[in-house]
């Protein structure tokens, strides 16, 4: 068989693949930069093809202890120091491995194929591959893989094994120069999103700092930070929480309208420590059938399982919620609904909630030990100061979320510009 070539690679990498009639396809991306306009079309294979790739499998099996190193063949030292079963797939490794490698998770929460920023990264992987940079660039192979990835829809359990993976994706090459163009448009893409990342954090992290200055710590009658026009105000009041909310009780049939075309919240529609409310449906759209609570825009809204999660609410909005969140309201004027917010929110209400959660399979907190938790209240002209600030801090947060949302989104557009799309290849 006669040797076919990567586009920009020698013949001794992709050799007796395919007969001469067999010619790899051609492809062209939507967009292309202006110096590469009049260059040849990009060389479609499917990975299994490309020997310059160097593949190396998982094993399939084989548990290695947490005390156990073993090495790994390859060009660079791989070490696997453990092994575990998710239920899934079998075993993984967690490995340490270098920048010269591409990796490929199925539980990592992240991209599925995936190249590390530098040396002894620690990731838990289910393969890898070493690919030959005089004709692959690393950077442009893993931003296309996972385009590639993301427009499969086979099995979900079979995206990681190796052979399946082999036979499935095809990579379109185009020159090498071409490549490393690509590979530096995303590149500086990735850093915009990196930095526009780190800024969404540390408005969290103020956040949380600046709560944890604006509530009273555990023994203290006073905040740590106080706003000028309350240096001279009272002490905060001590108060059981009973004292000053309301627990909805009843619950009504979110099958009957018009509760089932109402939006319902579960405790999966609160984000963790935000208050953001995500992917909200109406109870018929859902198919709930068990009792909920009904709630208004008068109501916080507090998940009382697994409290550690610290899922708190204030919908603007009429609705119901699960049995396992507690609409809870203030009983009078003496607390302001703003406040209640973040004082459920809070790092103190958090911990108290963690200590006296029942211990069961799923960890929760009953009404009475939400009603008997002393907290300390100010005026309600103090509470409106503290409320208002927080809110505004939290308005910058959603910006910014939505600003790097927006970006992802647009490095994602990009890239469907950038590489051809040549679809699945049957297994």
């Amino acid at each position: 068989m006669s040797s076919k070539k990567v586009a920009g690679a020698s013949s001794s990498k992709v050799s007796g693949m395919r007969r001469e009639q067999d010619a790899p396809a051609t492809l062209t991306p939507k967009l292309r930069f202006p110096e590469f306009q009049d260059a040849a079309a990009w060389s479609l294979y499917i990975l299994e093809e490309l020997e310059g790739l160097g593949w190396v499998e998982l094993g399939r099996g084989d548990v290695i202890s947490n005390q156990d190193i073993k090495a790994i063949p390859g060009n660079y030292p791989i070490y696997s120091s453990s092994v575990k079963n998710n239920g899934l797939m079998g075993s993984y490794g967690r490995f340490i491995f270098d920048e010269e490698l591409i990796s490929w998770s199925v539980d990592g929460g992240g991209d599925f194929f995936h190249r590390p920023s530098h040396k002894f990264s620690v990731t838990n992987v289910s393969g890898y591959m070493r690919l030959d940079t005089s004709h692959l660039n690393y950077r442009f192979t893993a931003s296309q893989l996972q385009a590639l990835h993301a427009s499969l829809t086979f099995d979900y359990q079979f995206k990681a094994h190796p052979s399946v993976i082999r036979k499935l994706y095809r990579l379109a090459i185009p020159s090498v120069n071409e490549q490393q163009k690509i590979a530096e448009c995303l590149t500086t893409l990735d850093e915009v999103i990196a930095a526009q990342s780190q800024k969404l954090d540390a408005l969290k992290t103020h956040k949380k700092g600046l709560m944890q200055q604006l509530f009273p710590r555990a023994g203290e009658t006073l905040p740590r930070l106080r706003f000028p026009e309350f240096q001279a105000a009272p002490e905060w009041e001590a108060k059981l929480l009973g004292q000053v909310i309301e627990i909805a009780s009843g619950q009504v049939d979110p099958k009957q309208p018009p509760y089932c075309d109402s939006p319902q919240i579960g405790s999966e529609n609160i984000e963790s420590h935000s208050g953001k409310l995500v992917n909200v449906k109406s109870a018929g759209d859902k198919g709930v059938i068990s009792g909920n609570y009904a709630f208004d825009e008068n109501d916080i809204l507090y998940s009382k399982i697994r409290p550690a999660l610290n899922k708190v609410a204030a919908p603007a909005f009429k609705g119901i919620c699960s049995a396992d969140i507690y609409p809870i309201r203030p009983a009078n004027g003496g607390l302001l609904r703003g406040y209640l917010l973040y004082l459920l929110l809070s790092q103190e209400f958090l911990d108290y909630a963690i200590r006296n959660s029942e211990r069961g399979k799923i960890p929760k907190i009953n009404r009475d030990g939400l009603l008997t938790y002393t907290t300390l209240i100010p005026s309600p002209a103090e509470q409106q100061r503290i409320a208002t600030c927080l809110t505004t801090l939290d308005d910058l947060i959603t910006a910014q979320s939505a600003k790097l949302s927006a970006l992802k989104t647009h490095k994602k557009g990009l890239m469907q510009q950038l590489f051809p799309s040549p679809g699945e290849v049957g297994a």
